[in-house]
């Protein structure tokens, strides 16, 4: 399979988006808010997952990029229409091989405000499947909801599966959670399908992800 097809499939349709029918290869760009973002080392603040706290791959260690302002380009398509007028921060997690993974983090003024974005956020995955095909009819897209979590305010997790006309397959776990204002977006992608998502491991990441946050 050429390097155009490996990708994985958001962020191939974050960039279709933009140019309907053009394909990444390779990890899309952020999108920068240049607002302040959340601290990692701000007393107060909240704490973003380490690599070892991502689900074990088989065969290849997970690295950790600095946590950075602005929100990763494999969340944008998704997430992007809940999200202008926030500060917010990630990190970026890559293995050796094609899986990768994201932590997307915002603090909001209030419990109330951060409950909605939340909701709001949930939404938007839940969209998420119906708006890849509409974004290209050459994706077909498959939404699973793995349910709750009881952590904190809760979390929930969900997979998309997608599917191109050209023969790629890739699996994409997400989850959303809060702990008081603070909301987390988790991020899990490779090649495959659903029977190659690590759901359980990918429960307990999120749990340590919304834990972890203060």
């Amino acid at each position: 399979m050429s390097k155009r097809t490996r990708g994985v499939a958001f962020t191939a349709l974050a960039a279709a988006a933009l140019a309907v029918g053009t394909v990444l290869a390779g990890p899309a760009g952020a999108v920068v808010n240049t607002s302040a973002p959340v601290s990692v080392t701000a007393s107060g603040t909240p704490r973003f997952l380490s690599a070892a706290q991502l689900p074990p791959h088989p065969s290849s260690a997970w690295t950790a990029g600095k946590v950075t302002p602005g929100v990763p380009g494999e969340l944008a398509f998704c997430l992007e229409d809940a999200l202008p007028g926030y500060d917010s921060s990630y990190r970026d997690f890559r293995t050796d091989l094609e899986t990768n993974a994201q932590q997307l983090t915002i603090v909001v003024g209030s419990n109330a405000k951060a409950d909605a974005l939340a909701k709001r956020l949930n939404k938007e995955i839940k969209a998420c499947a119906a708006k890849a095909e509409q974004a290209d009819p050459e994706v077909e897209a498959t939404l699973k909801d793995y349910g709750k979590l009881p952590v904190e305010e809760g979390a929930h997790v969900y997979g998309v599966h997608t599917e191109t006309s050209w023969g790629a397959t890739d699996i994409n776990l997400y989850s959303v959670g809060r702990d008081g204002r603070a909301v987390t977006v988790v991020k899990w992608g490779q090649m495959g399908d659903f029977s190659d998502a690590p759901v359980k491991a990918f429960k307990k990441t999120t749990t340590t992800a919304v834990n972890k946050l203060y």
